[in-house]
């Protein structure tokens, strides 16, 4: 490998105007593919096959007109008093504009169905006082009928009046029976109505109100032409004195593919290269060559979007890991030419040298990172598999970039990514002196692992309280219509509101309509009287009566504990009275479903990132001890990381500091990414490390000396490289979208405590304390394993760096 990057560096440097040009024609074949080929990104998750998912697919054929997406929009008062008759002639107006809009199905009027159940709660009373009126009219008719047959009998007239008697008896009773029957239908309505007493659309005080905006496509299907229709429409703000805020379930956006934060993140990387490589033409370079990969990585993931379902984060990620290890892989190429310019070499035969050793690194580094990304496809999970494809195919690109692109742009710049000052003909500078470099000892080795260990552990504690779960509304900025949406809804209706679940139940067949409406009864009355649940409405039955639909309001929101709770009780009720088989389905037990899937699936990722782990490290350092050490220094740092999104983003922790108003569980499926991304980031710093301690120890320097020396010779170029990670990571944590904010933060965390704590503290000093124990592997497996001399030494034998004579180095001044 060593040996085809020299020759493919090589190759780039001749050819540099055509290797640029070619990636520049990449990069424009990505545009066209994406301006022809792009789709729409889905703004939510689903999960084939979880609890959530089957009932919806089945309600979509059997009972389609609860299986549509809906969302609300909040109308508040701006002085917080009642509604005036103009402000709700207006806003009903608007939304019966909005229930003409195309894949609409309906927009419910709160003004009008709070007036309809107002109405049935009116003619419930009026009904029960008829009801009594019929009663005392009846018993009062039966007592004159018992007088006068009392009198009949004892004139001895009896048997004369007899059937004139009998008929008035047969028609008090008939009456008795008709008014049993109202009476029994009067009190199914009422118990129907007082399970649903706490859902309005229109708050007690007056001053809130909910529109309900049902779509003909399922949730995660409505179009965004349509959802913006619905925002144009009833968001508008047309109506004075009147705001009105539209939920996160229609105002889902994608995210911003580059932002603020992200462009200073680039800022600050830029800084650090400056500082590290002493010249803006140097800086650039790595930052020019990331951008391109990550313009050819994201446009070629958004044009599969058309063909594939995308959810709106997976290109996000891919521009997140295509900037910061595009960076980082070029800098260590540009770094490596360098630092050979300065020791006189010429400038074509350091771009093949530096490819054909600090390249092979890079790849074997983006080699170990893909694998990773690419094992998130084991889980089983078809929107974390395409996140973990499309991550892997932009490190990918970086990786072809900055072997291939790299060479091309130094051939370029010849000796002018060197300081000026530093542009002599020979440098002739000398390789730097290791006579003064001691090892640690061994107390300050002791020393420093208790103090890296506990202080993980600690930072890991948090992560025993792990919630997963996705973003709501209330996971938006507090500034956001989201926000406000979410807010007002849990002030004036009730934190319920703002997750109803919807319960399935299997009626059996050919039900008349009075059994249909007892049985509904029955199945509401069983799934209000479980704890956590406040209100319970009947939504309706199929068009053949053997499915009926209920909505469930639960006490608290739906990414709260009594939430996820009670959608296990739900369905524990299943088969109710051991003979109505009922299914949970809804948003938040969608979420739930999606978090417990994912949930499951972590702990084998982990063990097959773990194992692929120790595969590639005992063959790149053949040695059984610095693999188990490095590994389990990769799970310190993620549980660490973890921990530290759990104080932030669970917790509250520092909440003001990284915009976190309302705390809440951690998104689903970011502990699953965060091991597959740190852990390929973790083995780059590990190799480059890593590789420079073997290298020493090969030439004859004592095990514990050679610690020393690795971390000497690669500390500049890692820290330079992790700080520039964590600035790209960290430029997303002040992300728009609520989703990439904790994993830009994870990232930026993650990469922190690997590289400046495990990497460069606790890996040095287990390995002194082992010394050259560190080194063992035994010998049949040391046969078996190929040598794929990462560090490129054969190379540099075979290649030996020649001094020029005095033409060429006149020749390498004027370039």
């Amino acid at each position: 490998m060593a040996e085809l990057l020299y020759r493919l560096g090589q190759f780039s440097a001749r050819r540099a105007r055509a290797v640029v040009a070619a990636w520049f024609a990449v990069l424009a074949l990505a545009a066209v593919a994406f301006a022809v080929a792009g789709g729409s990104l889905a703004t939510g998750l689903t999960i084939p096959g979880t609890p959530t998912a089957e009932v919806t697919e089945r309600l979509t054929t059997e009972f389609p007109e609860a299986s549509g997406g809906t969302g609300t929009v909040v109308f508040t008062t701006d002085d917080g008093a009642p509604f005036t008759q103009e402000q709700q002639a207006a806003l009903s107006g608007l939304i019966a504009e909005a229930a003409d809009l195309q894949d609409v199905t309906t927009v419910v009027d709160p003004f009008v169905t709070e007036a309809e159940r107002s109405a049935q709660v009116q003619q419930v009373e009026q009904g029960r006082t008829q009801l009594e009126q019929g009663r005392e009219q009846l018993a009062q008719g039966q007592a004159e009928l018992d007088q006068g047959r009392a009198q009949a009998e004892a004139a001895g007239m009896l048997e004369m009046v007899a059937p004139e008697l009998d008929a008035q008896q047969a028609a008090i009773d008939e009456g008795l029976l008709q008014l049993e029957e109202q009476a029994l239908q009067l009190e199914v309505g009422a118990q129907l109505l007082e399970m649903s007493t706490e859902i309005r659309t229109v708050s007690q005080d007056g001053s809130a109100a909910i529109a309900t905006v049902a779509f003909t496509q399922t949730q995660f299907e409505v179009a965004d032409e349509t959802r913006e229709a619905v925002v144009d429409t009833l968001g508008a703000g047309t109506v004075p004195g009147v705001t009105a805020d539209v939920s996160a379930e229609i105002l889902t956006g994608v995210p911003e593919i580059l932002g603020v934060g992200e462009a200073v993140g680039v800022v600050v990387a830029g800084i650090v290269l400056v500082v590290m490589l002493g010249t803006f033409v140097a800086a650039g370079l790595p930052i020019l060559t990331a951008l391109i990969g990550v313009g050819i990585g994201a446009l070629g993931a958004l044009s599969l979007s058309g063909v594939v379902e995308m959810v709106s984060v997976t290109p996000v990620l891919g521009v997140m890991l295509g900037l910061a290890v595009g960076i980082d892989y070029t800098l260590f190429i540009v770094n490596r030419h360098r630092r050979q310019l300065l020791q006189g070499y010429d400038v074509e035969e350091s771009i093949g040298l530096a490819n054909g050793t600090s390249g092979n690194a890079v790849v074997f580094a983006g080699a170990t990172v893909i694998i990773a990304l690419l094992a998130l496809n084991v889980t089983g999970i078809p929107f974390l598999g395409l996140m973990g494809t499309i991550g892997a195919m932009c490190v990918a690109i970086a990786v072809v970039i900055a072997v291939t692109l790299t060479p091309a742009l130094l051939a370029l710049l010849g000796r002018r990514v060197l300081r000026r000052r530093d542009r002599a003909p020979v440098a002739e500078l000398a390789p730097p002196s290791v006579g003064d470099v001691r090892p640690m000892s061994s107390l300050v080795a002791v020393g420093r692992v208790v103090a890296c260990v506990v202080g993980l552990l600690i930072l890991a504690v948090p992560a025993l309280s792990l919630r997963l779960g996705l973003p709501d509304g209330s996971s938006e900025g507090a500034d956001s219509t989201q926000y406000q949406a979410y807010t007002a809804v849990a002030e004036k209706f009730g934190p319920g509101q703002n997750g109803p679940l919807l319960v399935v139940a299997d009626l059996p067949g050919g039900l008349t309509e009075p059994e249909v409406l007892a049985h509904q009864v029955r199945i509401g009355a069983a799934l209000f009287e479980q704890p956590d649940v406040v209100a319970v409405a009947p939504i309706g039955t199929s068009q053949d009566g053997t499915v009926a639909a209920f909505q469930v309001v639960p006490v608290d929101g739906p990414t709260s504990v009594s939430t996820e709770e009670l959608v296990h009780d739900l369905r524990a009720l299943s088969p109710l009275d051991g003979q109505i088989p009922v299914a949970v389905a809804g948003l938040a037990s969608g979420a739930i479903d999606i978090s417990d899937k994912l949930a499951d699936a972590l702990p084998f990722y982990l063990a097959v990132v773990v194992g692929l782990s120790m595969i590639i490290l005992i063959i790149v350092f053949r040695s059984i001890f610095v693999p188990v050490i490095a590994t389990l220094g990769f799970v310190l740092s993620y549980f660490a990381a973890l921990g530290g999104v759990v104080a932030i983003y669970q917790w509250g922790w520092l909440g003001a500091v990284f915009g976190v108003d309302n705390p809440g569980p951690v998104l689903s499926f970011l502990p699953t990414i965060l091991v597959g991304i740190l852990f390929g980031l973790a083995m780059d710093y590990m190799l480059f490390l890593g590789s420079g301690m073997r290298e020493a120890y090969a030439h004859g320097a004592p095990a514990r000396l050679a610690v020393v020396q690795g971390v000497r010779a690669g500390r500049a170029v890692v820290t330079a490289a992790a700080i520039i990670m964590i600035s790209v990571f960290g430029g997303f944590i002040f992300a728009h979208s609520a989703m990439i904010r904790p994993i830009g933060f994870a990232l930026a965390f993650g990469v922190l405590v690997d590289a400046f704590v495990v990497r460069m503290v606790l890996v040095p000093a287990l390995m002194h304390l082992a010394a050259e124990k560190a080194w063992w592997l035994p010998r049949w497996l040391d046969r078996l394993l190929p040598d794929v001399d990462v560090e490129g030494a054969a190379l540099e034998r075979r290649h030996p760096h020649h001094e020029p004579s005095t033409g060429e180095v006149e020749a390498g001044a004027l370039r």
